[in-house]
């Protein structure tokens, strides 16, 4: 079969299934199975697409037809200019979570600090522990997951991208209590914690990533009224977090409770300082 034609007949079976993407999908799984770039492709539609390419392309279709998300079927994403591995015990990194990158490294760097201490809470796939790293080479790194898998796909993308980072089990801020001993106003934590009420309307894709990543109780903010309470404990001077903008001001008076003001806010990310930062 020609690749014009495996394409059309591709593209069609997708936008049949209500995917809005479907040519642009259909060509990156041309891409991986071939090992060819689009626009070789797009330039030899004549080209032959042999017995185990169309198996394998053809199973990747039907995944996709199904709204398996594209980032789990290749098992790669894209974050931050990075391919990171990708596999089902690991949710998905968000474009929107790449601002949460932009204003940290815009503070410290706007600030000047030489050993800043970044903890990555809720981890996953390591991509916001592994960034800061690469970005700020002079900053110690720790990441945690409760979840096990979680840390074994962090530490390969990490080997992957060679990033020195620390990597610890534990339930959010539990397994470092003890150890917090850089100055509050250098300390930084990164928290994209599981936000969505657990009644919100997701879409097929998300249906389909780990709901432990998703879902975050009645009104999606049970493990941020934890996270402050903990970082307001051990003084951590910085909190960046993620979450949808309706959850913004609720987030906001749980950050107040415990001792923090907001200092900046996205349209996702919201950065709160500690009060005691401000004498």
């Amino acid at each position: 079969m020609p690749v014009s034609q495996w394409l059309a007949d591709a593209t069609a079976q997708l936008q049949q299934a209500g995917i809005g993407t479907a040519r642009l999908d259909s060509l990156i799984l041309l891409e991986d199975t071939c090992k060819q770039q689009r626009s070789w492709l797009l330039a030899h539609p004549e080209h032959m697409l042999n017995a185990a390419h169309i198996t394998q392309l053809n199973d990747q279709l039907r995944r996709r037809a199904q709204h398996e998300p594209l980032a789990y079927i290749r098992g790669i994403t894209e974050f931050y200019g990075r391919t990171f591995t990708l596999t089902h015990d690991v949710l998905e990194p968000r474009p929107e979570s790449e601002t949460m990158i932009e204003l940290l490294l815009s503070h410290i760097q706007h600030n000047e600090l030489q050993q800043p201490r970044i903890i990555d809470v809720g981890t996953g796939s390591g991509a916001l522990a592994i960034t800061s790293k690469l970005e700020l080479p002079h900053a110690v790194v720790t990441a945690i997951d409760i979840d096990p898998a979680c840390l074994v796909v962090a530490k390969r993308n990490a080997r992957q991208l060679q990033a020195d980072v620390n990597y610890l089990q534990g339930d959010l801020l539990q397994a470092v209590r003890n150890q917090n001993e850089s100055p509050a106003d250098q300390t930084f934590l990164l928290a994209n914690l599981p936000y969505v009420p657990d009644d919100y309307q997701i879409n097929q894709a998300a249906l389909q990533e780990p709901h432990i990543a998703i879902f975050g109780g009645p009104d999606g903010l049970d493990h941020y009224r934890r996270l402050f309470e903990q970082a307001a404990s051990m003084r951590v001077g910085h909190v960046f977090t993620e979450a949808l903008p309706f959850q913004h001001q609720a987030l906001r008076s749980i950050a107040m409770d415990h001792g923090y003001q907001q200092a900046t806010e996205d349209d996702f990310i919201q950065h709160f300082r500690f009060y005691e930062q401000q004498s």
